[in-house]
């Protein structure tokens, strides 16, 4: 094979897993981020650091596109998601600058993204077992994310630094957050979760970028595919019934989670 096809390859590599990254993330929700990390990191082989400066770029413009759509049809309301954005700004500044550290230390970035794999089955799992749990509060998009300020505080905090350190989204958490600890109607959740996780994204990524762990010939290609994927897969859900994809996906992120754990610890296979 020549070094030409072998560039090409990777290319077609890289766009076809930020398709499929986008396609599923934006099924079931979370946005592309968290199918793209694994497909970074033991489909295309790179280190934990190249991954999470990859998987964050191409999230960063996956929700720069879902941010201004539903800006600019009036559901995100600026003024009650500023605690959440300037929190928000702040952790995933100062954890983007101590990511150099675990940078050289590779297994703690696994052993951090296996811990929230983790913690979105488990989420999964439960939200795919049928019968009455706590309802889920109904509005439309437009509705202001309230609650206490110290509440607000403390979500932006933890949305800010999971992308400085680990490189991945927070989809799985500020939606279920703003729904279930603010009281926020869900495609109220959504819509703020897009705005704020598409400023720490910025901020992670110019730091990434800067310190040497995002190569363009990689994160294009990506970026490319987990853009078009998230609109095609926001087409198709509600098409598939929400229950069964999230014990699929409850049950592979279980695996998922493992395998990252297993990396962190040296356990090959």
């Amino acid at each position: 094979m020549t070094e030409a096809a072998g560039a090409m390859n990777e290319i077609l590599l890289f766009v076809a897993g930020g398709l499929l990254a986008g396609i599923l993330g934006g099924m079931l929700g979370l946005g592309g981020g968290i199918i793209l990390m694994p497909l970074l990191r033991f489909g295309a082989g790179l280190s934990p650091a190249y991954a999470a400066g990859t998987c964050v770029i191409a999230v960063f413009f996956t929700t720069l596109g879902g941010s201004y759509r539903h800006f600019r049809l009036g559901n995100i309301r600026i003024r009650p998601l500023m605690p959440v954005i300037l929190s928000g700004g702040i952790a995933a500044t100062v954890t983007s600058m101590l990511f150099v550290r675990f940078a050289a230390n590779g297994h703690w970035i696994d052993l951090g993204i296996g811990l929230v794999f983790l913690l979105i089955a488990v989420r999964m799992l439960i939200e795919s077992i049928p019968g009455d749990r706590k309802k889920v509060p109904r509005g439309n998009e437009g509705a202001a994310i309230g609650g206490p300020l110290v509440a607000r505080i403390g979500i932006g905090t933890a949305a800010g630094a999971l992308p400085g350190l680990l490189g991945i989204g927070t989809g799985g958490i500020l939606v279920p957050a703003f729904t279930f600890l603010l009281r926020a109607p869900v495609k109220a959740a959504m819509a703020a979760s897009l705005l704020c996780f598409c400023v720490n994204a910025l901020i992670s990524s110019l730091f990434k970028m800067s310190q040497g762990f995002i190569d363009p010939a990689q994160a294009v290609p990506a970026c490319v595919g987990t853009f078009v994927g998230a609109n095609i897969g926001a087409l198709i859900n509600g098409k598939i019934p929400s229950r069964a994809l999230k014990l699929v996906f409850g049950l592979l992120f279980c695996y998922v989670s493992v395998k990252f754990m297993a990396s962190a610890f040296g356990v090959r296979g």
